[in-house]
């Protein structure tokens, strides 16, 4: 029984980047061998062990093979007789496919039989073999690591695979949930626009999310957005986003707020009237076929809708702003709302040369928040009821009494 750690701590060693995880691979072992040292077995499609102490995963070395489309059709082979090189030759890409004996300290010990350390060096993402095309999945992987490592370039090779991949149809076998699991985690990684600018010069993002690819070429006015056009600006809201470090929900709801933009009529070009609606419609859309989770989609919907009111709340008054609040449910959803705020923000600055630019939107509406959720409900309801007043007067009284709280805010502001 030898043993191995691989993947991405290798990797990450080597780029002399702190490493948080470990996978192990196990050669020359039977799972009996594996459960008579204590292992604990985890793995349904090919042998998977806990370790008794760590609790880390040891994967014994196998191979697979491609027996039909998408995701899931591979059939795997795991034997003692497996090297530890036909293991790494099943992998994605060279800088992922590199492997040291447990025992080692600091790089002693490399095995790299696809030239993964010189990909680091040179900053290229490559795929270790043809092997590649068999799993959709690791295009989306790849797009991921893009993102994460933005100053790595995608291989020319790997670059007609990918677009081979597409044109074959293998994108669209995959399944929503691992799509949104690899979108969900790309979205989070430091320079997000990678992501989706790999996805796109391959022809997957026209395939996965039509609604997205279709913003590049739309122009906008350039006294609001000096980049022009529509996909450029998203991806420097998405990047923004992530220089602001927003959490999930946010970044999500940054992807979607513009989508209706594509849907504008040629006539009325720069102009987007009414996109926040069609964005709305379409991202709900987007949402429901990527089985977006709750939160994210939710959230979403506020900023697609909501975006531009929120832009321009400095010229409401308290009514206005009142309704605002309202159509956000910024009142029984406050975290949301500031959510909301983060992703506007985002959008504003967004933009090119106006990444420094001020967004005091943001401040204002928290403090009117504040001013609203400080008014007393509780002794209104009260002396309603005690006036003998029904729901719908207790509700007028409410709201008269946060409009006076935001005129009030609004007037010292």
């Amino acid at each position: 029984m030898e043993i191995y750690k691989v993947g991405g701590a290798v990797r990450d060693a080597l780029m002399g980047l702190p490493v948080h995880d470990h996978d192990w691979v196990v050669v020359g072992a039977s799972p009996q061998q594996m459960l008579d040292a204590g292992y604990l077995p985890v793995g349904k499609d090919f042998p998977v062990f806990l370790h008794p102490q760590t609790r880390e995963e040891y994967a014994l070395a196998r191979t697979e093979r491609k027996t039909a489309r998408g995701y899931h059709g591979f059939a795997f082979h795991a034997a003692p007789d497996v090297t530890l090189e036909q293991d790494l030759a099943r992998r994605d890409l060279t800088v992922n496919a590199m492997a040291q004996p447990a025992a080692a300290q600091g790089l002693d010990g490399l095995v790299d039989p696809f030239g993964g350390a010189a990909d680091v060096r040179g900053r290229v993402l490559r795929h270790v073999s043809d092997a590649f095309r068999e799993d959709p999945v690791r295009i989306l992987r790849l797009a991921r690591f893009a993102a994460r490592f933005a100053d790595f370039t995608v291989a020319p090779a790997t670059q007609v695979l990918m677009r081979e991949m597409v044109e074959d149809g293998e994108v669209d076998a995959l399944v929503p949930e691992r799509v949104w699991q690899e979108l969900a985690r790309g979205l989070m990684e430091r320079r997000p626009s990678r992501m989706f600018e790999v996805l796109r010069a391959c022809g997957a993002l026209a395939r996965l999310l039509p609604e997205v690819d279709a913003l590049w070429g739309v122009p906008q006015r350039a006294e609001h957005h000096p980049e022009v056009d529509t996909g450029v600006h998203l991806m420097l809201v998405l990047d923004m986003a992530a220089a602001l470090d927003a959490p999930l929900p946010v970044r999500f709801a940054c992807l979607c707020h513009d989508l209706g933009k594509a849907t504008t009529p040629a006539e009325l070009l720069p102009r987007h009237h009414g996109h926040e609606q069609r964005s709305a419609k379409l991202l709900r859309r987007l949402a429901e076929r990527l089985r977006v989770p709750t939160e994210c989609r939710d959230l979403a919907d506020v900023v697609a809708r909501e975006h531009g009111n929120i832009h321009r709340s400095a010229e409401l008054g308290s009514a206005a702003v009142m309704r605002l609040l309202e159509r956000c449910d910024a009142i029984r959803k406050p975290a949301r709302f500031e959510q909301a705020l983060l992703a506007c923000e985002c959008d504003a600055r967004g933009r090119a040369g106006l990444e420094n630019r001020p967004y005091p939107q943001r401040a204002r509406l928290q403090r009117c928040m504040q001013a609203v959720l400080a008014v007393a409900t509780d002794r209104i309801s009260g002396e309603a009821l005690a006036e003998g007043r029904k729901g719908p007067e207790i509700g007028a009284r409410i709201q008269k009494a946060r409009v006076a709280a935001l005129e009030e805010y609004l007037a010292q502001a």
